[in-house]
């Protein structure tokens, strides 16, 4: 009967610690040659088409300010970032790149809803215009 309770034991502490790490989101890594990618677009130029590309694509989880805070972002596990902080703004146009396009968990993949490549490259551009 003892070995029977400490297995329970056992059980009902190794869910409780698989559950919360599986809240704690892993850390994003962004392959290198992905990290070192230039934008080939010129911020200044057709920063109107990312902002419209953001607003169909990205608004409704990012909220209209990129605060993580849109309509859709209750639906989303993960933590959708704060685009207007140091840390998120830090980052480089290859990795904001990446993250936009290739995606992971909750993050959609964008291949194919946007499979123009320099259309993400101006959502880029569009979310350096969301900083502090």
């Amino acid at each position: 009967m003892k070995t029977i309770k400490t297995l329970v034991l056992i059980g009902i502490v190794s869910f409780a610690l698989y559950s919360f790490t599986s809240m704690v989101q892993e850390e994003w890594k962004v392959p290198e040659k992905y990290e070192k990618m230039k934008n080939p677009t010129d911020p200044s130029v057709d920063l109107d088409i990312g902002k419209s590309l953001y607003n169909k694509h990205c608004k409704s989880c990012h909220g209209k300010e990129g605060y993580g805070d849109g309509t859709k972002a209750d639906e989303v596990e993960g933590d959708l970032g704060d685009f207007s902080t140091a840390e998120f703004q830090a980052q480089s146009d290859g990795a904001l790149f990446y993250k936009s396009y290739i995606g992971r968990d909750d993050m959609p993949n964008y291949e194919k809803k946007m499979p123009d490549e320099e259309d993400v490259w101006l959502v880029v551009n569009y979310m350096r215009t969301l900083k502090e």
